[in-house]
């Protein structure tokens, strides 16, 4: 939107929000989600926001580039990948645009473009090859982008901010597929207000976009039918911790934590796979990076991790330190050995004060904040956390109660998206071998390591593919540049047109998106 209004200032634009000021801490949007999966999709509250600035308020700040491999089409994705190339390739012309909103530097997302970090490696030995470890994450500084941005929109004399009010009710398109008007709802009071506009975009987050669209089928009027994929094809990504990596090199020459650039903008190196590796072996895109023992279990012997574990799993504390989501990921919702962690803070005094006492100060009262707590160890091993792609299953979908409000959702993990996972571990822990650079532990058997993926992953907060993009309406819901299949003028701006997830979270790369689509509706 502030892209479209610098380009196009002449055009006045009406940026509709569900959220406002004062709102209920629940909301009819999220109570009428009924999810059938809970052990791997959060719950509709920790998943979404509503207000200004969206899920925003709850993002950790992470951004990450997708990958060639996403746009190519392979077995692994069934079909799945009905964006290519040529449109990966056209999007990257806007991510310095997008670096600049996102505040996180320069649009370099591997080391080796970078003429600061170009030839060095994340530990003693490694190598380049079928695994790499030049792809990076760039960390924002604005993670709270409402805040950020209100006064810019509200100071913008063709901006309107319309809040408490959802979209109900679509215009049928005319012959020649112009929507003329959206019937507009109050939050609060219900009356209906009809706004007429020459572009609508819907940016409404995956869950809603998607509700829109199913209530309002008559948008496809001019198609023999509704997109099929309408819906179907639900992503999110395989995410959690099933080994440890044990370096072999000197401990203090690991990289285990942030680096930052000449702008102080904080990188982290992840472990990722070759394209071609990846496309020879039908396996998913996945990233690995380091990380920390698990927080709950008081054998990591870590005064600093004991006392943040105690104050994470406090009721009212827990809640300030971190979103929800986060949190539970950090803590798997577990409160066990409390007397122990209590023991391990007290035998590491003052340091087990002194380390959190510095994170937070870094993390919370600083302009550009730490984005995340990562401690060196000694013996050179850490915990390996696992990001990966989900295939595009046509049973992983959202769709209408019988009511017309209700949205479901049907969620869970196929049995590619597991293999792959062990797969890839198997592959970065021989590419380790063979370099002399270390070994995977796994925490599990080999025969226990399927039921402990499926266990531990949980999300629900990437949310992808109901509206995918593609190149016709027997394939997807919208075209490349995002418009909707049977309209010349309705688009859809969420990571909802993403056809394949990627190892990537979706943030950044749908503010790419975002940017190119504010470009090509001023042509």
């Amino acid at each position: 939107m502030l892209e479209y209004a610098k380009l196009y200032p002449e055009k006045k634009i009406l940026f509709v929000e569900y959220g406002h000021k004062g709102q209920k801490p629940t909301n009819q949007l999220d109570d009428t989600i009924k999810i059938d999966n809970l052990t791997n999709h959060h719950e509709p509250y920790e998943c979404t926001n509503k207000g200004l600035g969206g899920s925003s308020a709850t993002w950790g700040g992470r951004c990450v580039m997708y990958d060639e491999v996403d746009f190519i089409d392979r077995p692994a994705v069934n079909g799945g990948c009905t964006w290519d190339r040529s449109l990966f390739n056209e999007v990257k012309q806007f991510l310095q645009a997008t670096c600049d909103y996102f505040e996180c530097g320069e649009s370099i997302f591997d080391l080796d473009d970078s003429n600061e970090f170009k030839g060095t490696r994340i530990t003693e030995n490694f190598k380049v090859g079928v695994v790499t470890d030049t792809a990076i994450e760039r960390w924002s500084m604005p993670t709270r982008f409402g805040a950020r941005y209100e006064q810019e929109i509200l100071n913008n004399a063709n901006i309107t901010l319309l809040q408490g009010y959802e979209a109900r009710e679509f215009a049928e398109p005319d012959i020649t597929g112009r929507v003329s008007s959206v019937k507009l709802r109050s939050t609060t009071t219900y009356e209906v207000k009809e706004i007429k506009a020459e572009k609508i975009v819907l940016a409404a987050g995956t869950q809603e976009s998607t509700r829109i669209l199913l209530r309002n089928k008559q948008l496809f009027s001019l198609l023999p039918q509704p997109p099929a994929a309408l819906g179907k094809y639900y992503q999110g990504h395989v995410s959690g911790k099933i080994a440890s990596v044990k370096f072999n090199g000197d401990p203090k020459k690991t990289e285990y934590s942030f680096l930052r650039d000449k702008d102080g903008v904080y990188l982290r190196r992840r472990f990722q796979f070759d394209t071609q590796y990846l496309v020879n072996n039908n396996l998913l895109n996945t990233a690995m990076w380091l990380d920390n023992p698990l927080y709950h279990d008081p054998q990591h012997r870590s005064g600093a991790m004991s006392l943040m574990y105690l104050a994470m799993i406090t009721p009212i504390l827990g809640k300030k330190l971190l979103p929800p989501a986060i949190a539970h990921s950090i803590t798997k919702g577990t409160v066990k050995g409390v007397n122990k962690h209590i023991w391990n803070v007290i035998k590491q005094f003052p340091g087990s004060v002194l380390t959190p006492a510095t994170i937070f100060y870094k993390r919370f009262l600083l302009k550009r904040k730490l984005p995340g707590i990562f401690l060196y160890s000694g013996q050179n091993r850490y915990a390996l956390h696992f990001h990966a792609e989900q295939t595009p299953e046509e049973y992983n979908r959202m769709e209408l109660g019988a009511d017309g409000e209700q949205l479901n959702i049907h969620y869970t993990l196929s049995d590619k998206d597991v293999s792959s996972v062990i797969e890839l571990h198997d592959a970065l822990d021989k590419w380790l071998r063979k370099n002399n650079c270390g070994q995977l532990e796994y925490w599990y058997e080999k025969n226990e390591l399927p039921n402990a993926i499926r266990g531990v992953s949980r999300d629900g907060i990437h949310q992808s593919g109901t509206t995918r993009i593609a190149d016709s309406p027997d394939k997807g819901v919208v075209d490349s540049d995002l418009k909707l299949f049977g309209t010349s003028n309705v688009y859809v701006c969420s990571s909802s047109v993403f056809p394949t997830s990627g190892q990537a979270n979706p943030t950044f790369f749908l503010g790419a998106f975002a940017v190119r689509l504010a470009h090509h509706l001023t042509n």
